[in-house]
């Protein structure tokens, strides 16, 4: 690839990353603002992971659990449509768990505990770091808090 091919890619995910930043330092509106513009650049034709990474964030910005629903299985969608299968593996456990925590939340416990078995299931894709153990350490709170079926 030449430097003129990467150099749109590097743009989307600089600005998603901008607009990430908006989003941890508290600023949901704005982040929200931004990831919608650049959704409307790369729905129909983004790369999968930039999509997948903006709808995550996306979901993370939604104040309407049914709309952050909506926007972690947009992640998911993008990440199953996505070319790069090894490298999309490490996502699978938080996307589920994601999709669980949204279910909870919509008082839908059958759909939780199975995106929760899903996660735990994709979870040996984790390495053995942060991330990984924290990650896995959602999974077991999420399974706490919804308890057995």
């Amino acid at each position: 690839m030449t430097e003129q091919q990467q150099a749109p890619q590097d743009a989307v995910t600089t600005r998603i990353g901008q607009a990430v930043m908006l989003l941890h330092g508290g600023d949901r509106e704005e982040a929200r603002n931004r990831l919608a513009v650049i959704w409307s650049e790369i729905a129909d034709a983004g790369d999968a992971l930039d999509r997948c990474t903006l709808a995550h964030y996306m979901a993370d910005a939604q104040d309407d659990p049914d709309d952050e629903l909506a926007w972690d299985l947009r992640a998911l969608a993008a990440a199953d449509g996505a070319d790069e299968a090894v490298a999309v593996r490490v996502f699978y456990p938080a996307l589920h768990l994601n999709l669980a925590a949204d279910y909870v939340r919509l008082s839908r416990p059958a759909a939780a505990r199975d995106h929760l078995a899903r996660a735990r299931a994709a979870s040996g894709a984790l390495a053995d770091d942060g991330y990984g153990h924290g990650v896995r350490a959602a999974i077991d709170r999420l399974s706490h808090t919804l308890g057995p079926a």
